[in-house]
This record gives C-alpha cells, structure tokens and sequence, in this order.
C-alpha cells in the first residue's frame, strides 16, 4: 500500500528539539496544508530522564522512545532531525540517518562547522539530503539564500553579529556604562548567557558559525581551529567611554571575505563608526551584512537564538526536505567545498587601531611613543590625553592609527611595553571593517 504521508523523528527533548517536536505536533493540520500532503510526527529519541518531561506527556502515545535503534527503524520514517547540539553523539547520529536514505535536518552549528565535508560527501553517496537552515543564523534565513537568493553574486564580504549573548552584553555596557562581569551577570540572570558562557564570550560560537558562512560562500572548507578568534572579556568600561567619545560603538564581528587566492575569516571586536548598519543592532539580535558584486549590500537582521526563533528554521528545513520527499527529488544541495583557497595570515590583515596605555606624566612620552610606531610604519590619526593621575604620576593616553599591519602593530606593542614610559598597554581594538 502507498505510504500517504512523510514521516518525521526528532532526536531530543531540550529547549530547541522540544519546540520543534510540539510544533510538529499541534500544527500538523497547518504544516500538512502548507505543503498540501500530510506530513506526521512518527518518534522522538529522548533519555529515560526525559521521559517525565511535561512535554513528554503532551505528545502521542507511542511516539518517545529511549531506543535509538528503535528510533531509526521506526516505519516510515523519512526525515530525521537532530538538535541535540555538541560534537558527538550528533555527528554519528546524523551519519547513521544519512546512511540509511534519510533526510537531515539540524541546528547544530558544531557539528556542521567541524564535519560539513563528511555529511555533505554521505548525503551525496546516499542520494538524500542535509539541511541545516538554524546552525547559523538561528531564525534569520541566511544558508537558503547563500545557495540560491544570492547565488550569482561574487561575495565581495560577510560582517555578522551572529551572537546574541555577546552583543546583549556589549549592548549593556555601551548604554548603562556596567563593566564586564556586570553585564555577564545580568545576561545570565535573564537567560540570555549560559552558566558557563566562555563559548559565547570567548568568540567559539561566533567562529562555529563564521566556519559554516564562508565555506557555503567561498566553496572552500574552513576549519574553526584556522580562524583568529578572539572574545570580549578584556574590553572595559574605559573603552567604552572613549568609543563613545570618538563616534564609535563596540561590536563582535564574524568578518570573512575573499582576496589573492586567500580568504581572510576573524572573530574580534571591532570599533565601528555609529551611523554604520551594524553599529546600530543591539541587544540579543543579530544581523549579517552581505556584499555581493550585482545585489550590494543586503543586511539580514533578527532573532538569532532561543527556542521559537530556532524551531522557525528547522520547521522550515522539515517542510522543503518534505518537498523533495514527496517530489523526488534527491539530493540537491548546492554546497561544494573543493576549492584550495587558504585562510589569509592574521598578521597580514590591514586595519585601523585603537590603543589605549598608561604612561607616565613626564615630558616627552608622546614623541617616543611616535617614534616607536612610526619605526613600524605606523601613522597616528589621532591623540587624547585625560587629566593626571597626580598620585601615580601617570597619565591615560588613546591613540587612533591610520590603517596599518597587524604584525607591525604587534610589534610596536611589544616595544612599547618594554618602554620604562609606558606602564601598561591597557588594550588595543580593531576599528571598522
């Protein structure tokens, strides 16, 4: 007999895979009209703990199982969806689905950015398909038009604020002037940052997503390991008045973008001129600025985390795999990663700086300081110098670079903190993009 519907599975039980299995459940009657076929929640693979989870009670008898051969053999089965998160199991559990003719769908960013080349190879051998719309942006589409909206395009760059936590954080420090551990606290008691967040502050989640952008874009693999990454702990409150001072706001960026057989992909704060797009995005969204040669810059911009936001992306990469299902259609995914273009040394990049240092109040500092830099090609923009600190003897200088290398700017650094002058190089920003 002809199996009248497509079949769907969900590996979980947590904040993401819990919406996504409620919404396959209580809008069966809307997705199946949607795609104008009956579309089924067939089993959940949960932990026996899960199992008196309100959720849990909620769903059709018969359809939680702490099985997982119980799960994959479900009959009828033809779309599997894994938004457990982390490395491993979900790498295993995504291999064996796509070994078995089932199509994918996941919101694990981990997974896609350290195993892409492995499951889209599976998916191709096995004729089936990977979707993984919500590892990225979250509820903002931006993988779908990467391989189609924008697929004439020569991407010039992409600069994304693709953390919400980081950018809450940041968002809070620039308005109410809160130090760091401040607005850490503050995010974590509104459940917008982990208990242990150091993925989030540190930039790991950000260059798990960067890895993802620029592999689909570039037709390259990018290995997160390859990628500079730096977080946000060590900005100050300090760094935010003089920011603001200058027209800046403080942002993390995700920046990647092409350039003499190399790509440049980085994870950092940057200082960018208020009336830029990106400097204007606060709190927990995110946004992604794409520059293409034909369509120019296209700013996508939203929610880029939490269960509803998420659950919207993977429903949506249920509902097209269910597409193909019923049409097809095998594999067509539009993601090659065979180009040998290599990721372009930190050291080379070329920028503007912000430097901030203590030194002491005494004649002369500024014209060594000069002197230092201009010994590594350094032009200086622009100076501000604040009152003394009478006690110390010391006075709190910022200086604005023209553009310059990466590697001569580390290097002046190192001098200059060799300099008995200089008591502390208190930090050094990136600016614009």
């Amino acid at each position: 007999m002809e199996k009248k519907y497509i079949g769907v599975g969900v590996i979980g039980l947590g904040v993401v895979a819990g919406q996504v299995s409620k919404v396959l459940h209580e809008s069966e009657e809307f997705l199946s009209a949607q795609l104008g076929f009956p579309l089924k929640l067939k089993k959940v693979k949960v932990l026996p703990q899960d199992m008196n989870r309100p959720l849990a009670k909620v769903l059709p008898e018969g359809v939680l199982t702490t099985d997982e051969d119980d799960f994959f053999n479900t009959p009828g089965l033809d779309i599997v969806v894994e938004a457990i998160g982390g490395e491993y199991p979900a790498f295993n559990l995504l291999s064996r689905g796509l070994k078995m003719g089932k199509c994918v769908v996941t919101s694990n960013k981990e997974v896609i950015a350290k195993h892409a080349p492995e499951l889209v190879k599976l998916a191709r051998e096995n004729n089936t398909g990977l979707r993984c719309e919500a590892s990225v942006g979250g509820g903002i589409p931006l993988i779908s038009p990467f391989q189609y909206d924008l697929a004439a395009n020569h991407i010039n760059g992409i600069y994304a604020i693709i953390n919400g936590t980081t950018n809450y954080i940041l968002t809070r420090m620039a308005k109410e002037g809160l130090d760091f551990e401040t607005a850490l606290k503050q995010a974590q008691s509104l459940g917008y940052a982990e208990a242990n967040p150091s993925n989030d502050i540190e930039g790991t989640d950000a260059v798990y997503k960067l890895a993802i952008m620029a592999s689909i874009n570039f037709q390259c693999k990018v290995k997160p390991e390859d990628i500079y990454r730096e977080g946000i702990s060590r900005l100050t409150s300090r760094d935010f008045c003089y920011a603001d001072e200058l027209g800046f706001n403080i942002k993390l960026l995700a920046i990647t973008k092409p350039g003499n057989g190399q790509i440049e992909a980085r994870v950092h704060p940057v200082f960018l001129p208020k009336d830029e797009w990106l400097a204007k995005v606060d709190g927990v969204f995110n946004a992604v600025l794409v520059e293409g040669d034909l369509v120019g810059p296209v700013l996508f911009q939203g929610q880029g985390a939490g269960a509803l936001a998420t659950s919207s992306a993977v429903v949506a990469d249920v509902l097209a795999a269910a597409q193909d299902i019923h049409l097809g259609v095998g594999n067509r995914m539009r993601w090659n990663m065979d180009k040998p273009l290599g990721i372009k040394p930190m050291s080379d990049i070329l920028t503007r700086y912000y430097l901030r240092m203590t030194v002491t109040d005494s004649p002369g500092v500024l014209a060594l300081i000069a002197k230092v830099l201009g010994d590594h090609n350094i032009s200086i923009s622009s100076v501000i110098q604040k009152e003394t600190d009478e006690e110390n003897l010391t006075a709190e200088i910022v200086i604005m670079t023209h553009p310059a290398k990466e590697a001569s700017v580390q290097q002046a650094l190192v001098e200059l903190g060799g300099l008995d002058k200089v008591k502390d190089i208190n930090n050094f920003v990136r600016v614009g993009i």
